[in-house]
């Protein structure tokens, strides 16, 4: 692939922008487009945040490709420091180096008429064994001393510490970076630089401040079902529109992650590699995994699947995670309301309390005339309702 002129602008316009990312499968709408040519004129960084699997680390891949240029990645974490993310010295070389040159160093000192002399001399000879010869670039150094323009990703900068974001100010703002024992290195090519978030926290508005901003979000379906074709996932083009509106509705649910645009993606793939040749609540069920991850997500999506294939379908007795053949000699009572935890399923314990209740047998149960009858709990009306209206069995 050929590498532009630095002198060159990336993009002549927006359309050319949208177009050669699209060339690269990257599918970009007018705001993303603008912001892309945008950065490429203005020289500034471009933050994306949003939520997980829109696409924000894919555009700095694709951008790397449409412009030719070597794309470099800082995976940001907790507990990161600067040493991994800007340089750091190699000590060991500096080691090896003192102890092959040490009779050189020996000649330096050897006339000083006492121990002051000679560390001033030895302390003249910091240059040499702290210069970039020894200095490990990590990204972001790299980045700014690369002999070629490149593409710099910092991913996830909100996993990020606070000190990390504090380093990276300098780098954003005047793509240089200050080491105590060299002195200033200045990018030698400006470098494009996305930095994307998938809001884990806040960042500091003097980051923001000083990058373009963009928030990504889920694509309206016609775009995702356009980004599912451009993937050549196999799956017909009614099949693959049916998914996107299932999809949709996934994400419409309480679900601690939903599904992002690479899932979806997935099991495109995965369905057309089944064979599918109809979206049924069986099939989609089985696969669920494939887009949900979590197993109170998955409980929630399995009940909602069958509705979503059909508004008037019930959810089979399988995917409740029981059963209800107990064989205890008694139903469930569907027409009635029972006590349910938290997470929406039985719960159980109460049901239990439940049938212990006082006043649930007749007078000889507690010894004929003799015995002594509980009274009942006297329940105002209406407080069933009012209990358990948020928590209705599903129809």
């Amino acid at each position: 692939m050929t590498t532009l002129p630095e002198s060159a602008p990336a993009f002549i316009d927006v359309e050319e922008a949208r177009q050669r990312l699209a060339d690269h499968g990257y599918l970009s709408d007018d705001r993303l487009a603008t912001t892309v040519f945008l950065q490429t004129r203005l020289d500034k960084p471009v933050l994306l945040e949003g939520p997980a699997g829109v696409g924000k680390t894919q555009l700095a891949k694709s951008l790397a490709e449409a412009t030719g240029r070597r794309l470099l990645r800082l995976q940001c974490y907790e507990g990161q420091d600067e040493t991994k993310a800007l340089y750091e010295w190699d000590y060991g070389k500096q080691l090896l180096y003192t102890q092959i040159l040490r009779e050189k160093l020996g000649s330096i000192v050897e006339d000083a008429v006492d121990l002051n002399e000679s560390i001033e001399r030895i302390a003249k000879q910091d240059s040499v064994f702290f210069s970039e010869r020894f200095l490990a670039a990590r990204p972001l150094l790299e980045a700014i001393d690369s002999d070629e323009p490149v593409v710099l990703l910092i991913d996830e900068v909100d996993r990020a510490d606070e000190a990390l974001e504090a380093v990276l100010l300098e780098l954003l703002s005047e793509f240089q970076i200050s080491i105590p024992e060299i002195g200033t290195i200045s990018a030698k090519h400006l470098p494009y630089v996305v930095l994307t978030s998938n809001n884990t926290r806040d960042l500091s508005a003097a980051l923001k401040r000083r990058c373009l901003h963009l928030f990504l979000d889920y694509p309206d379906a016609e775009r995702e079902l356009e980004i599912i074709r451009s993937k050549d996932t196999g799956l017909s083009e009614a099949l693959a529109g049916r998914l996107v509106e299932i999809v949709r509705d996934l994400r419409t649910l309480d679900l601690r992650k939903a599904p992002s645009i690479s899932e979806t993606i997935d099991w495109a793939r995965t369905l057309a590699v089944l064979g599918v040749e109809e979206l049924t609540s069986d099939v989609l069920s089985s696969t669920l995994n494939v887009v949900v991850k979590y197993e109170r997500d998955l409980k929630k999506a399995l009940d909602a699947i069958p509705r979503m294939v059909d508004p008037n379908a019930t959810v089979p007795d399988g995917l409740h995670g029981h059963g209800h053949g107990h064989g205890h000699g008694h139903g469930h009572g569907h027409d009635t309301l029972e006590p349910r935890d938290d997470s929406g399923d039985v719960d159980g314990k109460a049901v239990r309390l439940a049938k212990d209740s006082p006043g649930r047998h007749d007078d000889g149960y507690y010894g004929g005339e003799g015995g002594t009858k509980p009274t009942p709990k006297s329940v105002p009306a209406g407080q069933g309702s009012r209990s358990f209206s948020a928590r209705k069995r599903p129809v």
